[in-house]
């Protein structure tokens, strides 16, 4: 836990600037969406001399889907998922490459060497669970703003968080609507993290060929994961679609223990101090 909390406060300054950036930017959008709606609206109004009912008929009404698909509302969250990414490898990296190679003394430390690694993913994958958190908070007010400045007559519908979320395949990856969805999603994108991770230490195991073996272990992975649908996709060989599913879990589950158990075997004994 200790090492979870070092690796968390060594990113917390740019991981709350991501988080004050995105209610900034969600809200700002909601506020120049309804307003330049609004300005729109009015001004076409007035030039085809139409009421608000015949502005209605001809042009239709808006939902917060106006809001969700813009880019001040999606790109903070993909900025914040970029950042994470690069921070997969950042959180390894700058421990060579920074100041006295601090890697030595964490490897040093009276702990096992898998502490270290389970450490740095767990607070990647604690932090990706703040930003869902934040957006889970903020989306009900910020639609709860859009509505209240957004005239009755204008709107479709007043749309729930959960239909939010749904109509945009972004919120839908990033906030699942069932628990399986969830697991799903975040079994993969902790199973990639891993695979990752034990790229990482390949390519500071190996000096040269490192690199070659990292990028061929990812391709093997990938290609181990997407076995069952090239199978089904290719051979006489014919799956249900849950056997499919039952396959790619299993497999994923697979990667993702090999990846671990190999990451901390390099660790052991191929990183020395």
């Amino acid at each position: 836990m200790k090492l979870v909390n070092f690796e968390i406060n060594r990113f917390s300054k740019i991981y709350l600037s991501l988080l004050l950036m995105t209610i900034l930017s969600q809200f700002a959008a909601v506020i120049i969406k309804v307003q330049g709606f609004l300005n729109n609206a009015d001004q076409t109004m007035l030039e085809e001399k139409l009421t608000e009912a015949a502005y209605i008929e001809t042009f239709g009404g808006v939902n917060f889907n106006l809001v969700s698909g813009s880019l001040w509302f999606l790109g903070p969250i993909a900025l914040c998922a970029v950042a994470l990414i690069f921070y997969i490898f950042l959180i390894w990296y700058r421990d060579w490459f920074g100041k006295n190679t601090f890697i030595y003394r964490l490897l040093m430390l009276p702990t096992t060497r898998l502490s270290l690694y389970l450490s740095k993913a767990t607070a990647i994958f604690l932090m990706v669970l703040g930003l869902i958190a934040l957006q889970l908070i903020i989306l009900p007010m910020e639609n709860a703003l859009f509505n209240s400045m957004m005239p009755e007559v204008y709107l479709t519908a007043k749309m729930s968080v959960m239909t939010i979320t749904e109509s945009k395949p972004v919120l839908a990856l990033i906030m699942p609507s069932s628990f399986t969805q969830f697991i799903i999603s975040y079994g993969i994108g902790l199973m990639i993290m891993f695979v990752l991770f034990t790229a990482i230490l390949l390519e500071r195991s190996y000096p040269i060929k490192g690199i070659v073996l990292g990028i061929v272990y990812c391709g093997l992975a990938g290609a181990l994961l997407i076995s069952p649908i090239m199978i089904d996709e290719f051979s006489k060989l014919s799956l249900y679609p849950s056997e499919t599913f039952g396959s790619i879990f299993a497999l994923g589950l697979v990667i993702t223990g090999v990846s671990i158990w190999f990451g901390s075997w390099l660790l052991k004994k191929r990183v020395t101090v």
